[in-house]
């Protein structure tokens, strides 16, 4: 079986500005940031994001990278809502596609199972319809009930995170949830997943439940080891999200002055400069 592993600045270099890309992880949880990060050095723009999104979405808009974001919510889980994301809407600096958590998800396995649409309640009853005017409705062929008819939400690229993986890209979660990384990876012309750690594949087995092994090597392109790589997000249970750094993230946001430092400290150099960074304000505040 290939070896899929690759690096970081490989898994960019296969990207290309305009494409749409999907971003496993949930809000401020197990998001695959030193790719994300990779992106912000990277010339890439006019990006459309498919994600339930949080650091990964507000990041990539403060950047100018991005065109269009589709999303369920963009929240930072114990922050309510992403600072740069609500800057960006509040500016009109990105097109929105605001749909209900369960319409995103049938959308990616839409994509997946290669239908053009899926039917679901999901929506009904909401304004979801009324701001996504091109949203269809379908009645039942065996009834006379009406439902939404999602279309697929296709992605040229997906970027996931697990705790495990090995080369040939067999990913392991070792936390609560899987979320949706399985989908996106299954909706994506090309997947890419960083993970924690590359171990032999009978390690994957050991650890955890087979079941743990949620994304199949045949739906993976390439692998990239990144130790810390969700950071600041959580990854348990390897690590929580690291509240005091977005708590700071999100009070520099609010300040142009202090994003810039920001900026400059941390997001200025390579992953390992990041990673460094981070292990410096660890000290400072022990």
């Amino acid at each position: 079986m290939a070896d899929k592993t690759l690096t970081t600045r490989d898994v960019v270099s296969r990207l290309e500005s305009g494409m749409t890309i999907g971003i496993g992880g949930w809000g401020s949880r197990r998001k695959p940031m030193a790719l994300v990060r990779e992106i912000l050095r990277s010339d890439l723009k006019d990006l459309t994001i498919v994600s339930y999104g949080g650091p990964d979405v507000g990041l990539l808009c403060a950047a100018g990278k991005v065109k269009k974001v589709v999303f369920g919510f963009v929240s930072l889980d114990s922050i309510a809502l992403d600072p740069h994301f609500r800057a960006a809407r509040q500016k009109g600096a990105v097109e929105i596609a605001e749909v209900d958590e369960g319409m995103l998800q049938w959308g990616l396995y839409a994509a997946g199972i290669r239908l053009p649409f899926l039917p679901t309640r999901a929506g009904l009853g909401s304004d979801v319809l009324k701001h996504n005017p091109d949203l269809k409705l379908v009645q039942d062929p065996y009834g006379t009930e009406q439902l939404v008819a999602m279309p697929p939400l296709r992605l040229d690229a997906a970027l996931v995170h697990m705790n495990r993986a090995d080369a040939q890209g067999n990913g392991q979660f070792l936390g609560p949830d899987p979320y949706f990384d399985d989908l996106y990876c299954l909706a994506a012309d090309q997947a890419f997943m960083s993970c924690e750690r590359i171990v032999p594949t009978a390690e994957l087995s050991a650890a955890g439940h087979s079941a743990t092994i949620k994304i199949n090597r045949q739906l993976v392109t390439g692998v990239v080891e990144t130790p810390n790589g969700a950071h600041f997000t959580s990854c348990v249970p390897d690590y929580e999200r690291d509240e005091a750094f977005q708590r700071e993230y999100a009070k520099a946001a609010g300040d142009p002055q202090a994003w810039a430092k920001f900026e400059k400290r941390y997001l200025s150099g390579t992953e390992d400069d990041y990673q460094a960074a981070v292990a410096a304000r660890a000290e400072e505040v022990a």
